[in-house]
């Protein structure tokens, strides 16, 4: 009855446009006033006790650093150097705005930001150039997901939260992978404007325009290998990383490319305030949630029925990625990893799947549901941006999830393009 009351009120609530921390809350108090499972005032101490958590701190900060340095000139100057690099290319502002988004993506690590951040100065410029509109808001949509695959990713920071799997490990993990989406995208992109003759830029890059170009760009360029060599190298852990991206930002947007102003700060604050008190809701109600789980002994029962349905890795890696992507088509990336992972997490780790590449698995998947309707966050985001009809933009966006999903497979089965780096640097 607990079971049932859980996932049926929810999904009841979810499918009425409910919020998914209030779906999430209001199932609860439903289920524990029906059932008696847990005390009330249990509740109230779960939901604070969850937040109470270091790891966690690094959510709302790396938000900060991400809207800092969205606001502080950064992409603009990461858009100068990509295109230096490959904008000579068919299709070169269509490969340029990928390439750009990847190079955003190890800073924001956010697929909103990026798509919000990269888009606005890359969809017009493709339009104005003969790119067809659809195509280049759809380009733009799918490279943005790339945000929370290319570390630091907050939903991975959520995966190593809930799981207890290396945070430090997963960033390292998504390295690979996130380039490997990347690429596949690039050669849709690429192909794609060969036949509709895209053209690059007339001229060819001079060696002195990529180095000034590239000189421009490289405080933006090291945000990443500073806040990431500091995790590996053992300096910081990556809460306090996270705080050093917020003054590494603020120093380079105030004081080298001068484009952020103080009168920015308590705006960047208060929305990443906002987005923050979101996501460590949903956390507050989902650890209650697990909780009454537990108490059912639910992830025990699911991981024993999912091995009974299959005890082959292959076919069970296969069931589980088939189960994330249609997850990821209704659900938000943070709420589905923490409602999922503790049930799925069992059933992992009695198959002997490393849980860092499963955690880069489930990521991806929810990752993809982000260009996926109904819920597709980002296809909402780039449509908008152009006043475009979601139809339009996801007629327009099936190569790229095509390529997608594809990607997905390889990764999925050859697990060492994720566990390569985290193996050689982290010595696991």
């Amino acid at each position: 009855m607990v079971t049932a009351l859980l996932f049926g009120g929810f999904a009841v609530l979810v499918l009425i446009n409910v919020p998914i921390a209030f779906a999430l809350g209001m199932a609860i108090i439903v289920t524990i006033l029906a059932t008696d499972i847990v005390a009330l005032q249990v509740v109230a101490q779960r939901m604070f006790t969850a937040v109470d958590s270091f790891p966690l701190m690094a959510v709302p900060f790396f938000m900060i650093a991400g809207s800092v340095m969205e606001k502080g000139g950064i992409s603009k100057r990461l858009i100068r150097f990509a295109n230096s690099l490959i904008g000579v290319l068919p299709g070169g502002l269509a490969l340029v705005t990928i390439l750009a988004s990847m190079f955003f993506a190890a800073i924001s690590g956010s697929s909103p930001a990026t798509v919000a951040a990269i888009g606005g100065i890359m969809i017009p410029a493709m339009v104005k150039n003969g790119y067809d509109e659809e195509f280049a808001t759809a380009t733009q949509a799918s490279a943005g997901y790339i945000g929370v695959i290319i570390p630091p990713s907050i939903p991975m920071v959520t995966y190593g939260v809930v799981t207890g799997a290396s945070i430090g490990a997963m960033f390292m993990g998504g390295f690979i992978p996130g380039i490997f989406i990347g690429f596949m995208m690039a050669l849709v992109a690429f192909f794609t404007s060969k036949k509709r003759n895209y053209r690059g830029r007339a001229e060819k890059p001079s060696i002195k325009e990529v180095a000034t170009s590239f000189v421009d760009a490289i405080w933006a360029i090291l945000m990443p290998v500073i806040i990431l060599g500091g995790i590996y190298g053992g300096v910081f852990t990556p809460t306090e990383a996270a705080n050093v991206a917020v003054v590494y930002g603020l120093f380079v947007g105030l004081f080298i490319y001068k484009e952020f102003r103080i009168r920015d700060l308590p705006k960047v604050l208060r929305a990443s305030a906002i987005n923050a008190s979101l996501v460590l809701l949903i956390v507050s109600a989902a650890s209650v949630f697990g909780l009454l789980l537990t108490r059912e002994n639910i992830p025990d029962t699911a991981a024993n029925f999912l091995i009974s349905v299959t005890d082959n890795p292959f076919y069970f890696l296969m069931l589980i990625n088939v189960l994330l992507l249609i997850v990821g088509t209704f659900m938000e990336t943070n709420a589905a990893i923490l409602i999922l992972a503790p049930i799925l997490y069992p059933a992992v780790m009695q198959m002997g799947i490393d849980p860092i590449h499963f955690g880069i698995i489930m990521v991806i998947n929810l990752a993809i549901g982000m260009i996926t309707p109904p819920l597709g966050v980002n296809l909402f985001v780039a449509a908008s941006m152009r006043q475009m009809s979601l139809e339009r933009l996801v007629h327009a966006n099936w190569k790229y999830l095509f390529v997608s999903i594809f990607a997905l497979i390889v990764i999925t089965y050859f697990p060492q393009l994720t566990l390569w780096l985290p193996n050689l640097l982290m010595g696991r």
